[in-house]
């Protein structure tokens, strides 16, 4: 099997062309996206052995999502061809004060139907270093919150290291337990942790005073939550946290921090100014890092790269990151230039 595997919901996205609103001219620009297909992408243009896990329906749209990831180079011999449809999300971008906006339409998606003891973990992680899953995953169904838990079991079995972003989705907590009774046994199977302070407080129940609507957020502030994180989950390696100032839809300022137990690093920050499209920018900090603290000198570097792939990504329409280890490598080592390459 792959060395990395990634495990999540692989949806349809719809958006309007350019900057329109909803159905402002009728029709919808059709892509794949969903934050582990998309960390799966990237990682797989970074020339990595990778597998997506999901469930798609047996249908010519979940034959044609197949059809995509496998252009990217990603494994999908172990997604599950079940159920009746694939979840759709809506994306609306923004523009200078009007906010992006997201819809969703994802109940009773093939994945949202599975059962625990579908997936067999074993065989799908023989042979894997390293897996990673988001916090979407187990806010989708009770069956994707037990099936996350079971690819745990097995990662701690194989001694597989476990990164997740927490990534809390408000809008997809519905199905009976909160995230505070979820996330906390699914982070105690973690190494690389990745979330944000509002992540933090609401699935982990940790707190840091940090107004993320200001426009400026202090790295130094996020000292006190990385120490805490790290001091309740015992095996931890690392907290990371994007940092995005957020100064209007077109205009955002990007950074990040990491942190251990005996260091915590903050990187350079890029001005990121006529936004193409943030959604997926995330993702890609996370799909960085593990690139980063797999490849890269230490965990200094892993940072940098992290941050240099998602400030690219805002660059790029649609969710996939469609960038390579030299476009990053060249953009963090200085070249912010954009100059035309003959």
């Amino acid at each position: 099997m792959s060395k990395i595997v990634t495990f999540g919901e692989l949806m349809l996205r719809l958006s309007p062309p350019h900057h329109e609103m909803f159905l402002q001219t009728p029709g919808f620009v059709a892509t794949f996206g969903g934050a582990e297909a998309n960390a799966a992408v990237s990682l797989a243009n970074y020339g990595e052995d990778v597998a997506f896990v999901t469930a798609l329906p047996p249908n010519p749209i979940g034959d044609a999502a197949i059809r995509e990831l496998r252009s990217f180079g990603v494994n999908t011999a172990s997604i599950r061809r079940s159920g009746n449809r694939m979840g759709i999300y809506y994306t609306q971008t923004g523009a200078c004060a009007r906010p992006s906006v997201v819809l969703y339409d994802r109940n009773h998606s093939a994945i949202a139907e599975i059962m625990p003891g579908e997936f067999d973990w074993d065989a799908i992680l023989e042979g894997t270093e390293w897996f990673h899953v988001t916090g979407i995953t187990p806010a989708i169904s009770e069956g994707t919150a037990l099936a996350t838990l079971e690819a745990l079991e097995a990662c701690r079995r194989k001694n597989i290291t476990v990164s997740c972003d927490l990534n809390y989705r408000k809008k997809l907590w519905k199905w009976g337990k909160k995230p505070l009774e979820v996330m906390p046994e699914i982070v105690r199977f973690v190494s690389v942790l990745i979330g944000n302070e509002e992540d933090c407080q609401k699935t982990l129940g940790i707190e840091v005073d940090v107004d993320v609507t200001a426009g400026t957020l202090e790295a130094e502030s996020y000292r006190q939550l990385a120490k805490e994180v790290l001091a309740a989950y015992p095996n931890l390696r690392f907290l990371a946290v994007s940092l995005r100032e957020s100064l209007s839809a077109d205009s955002n300022n990007w950074s990040g921090i990491l942190a251990d137990r005996d260091n915590f690093f903050v990187s350079r920050k890029y001005a990121i100014n006529d936004i193409v499209d943030r959604i997926g920018g995330g993702d890609s900090f996370g799909s960085g890092l593990i690139y980063g603290l797999r490849r890269l000198a230490g965990p200094r570097e892993a940072l940098e790269f992290a941050v240099g792939a998602s400030a690219l990504k805002h660059t790029i329409p649609g969710d996939f990151n469609r960038i390579s280890v030299s476009d990053v490598l060249t953009l963090v080592g200085g070249d912010a230039s954009g100059r035309v390459q003959r």
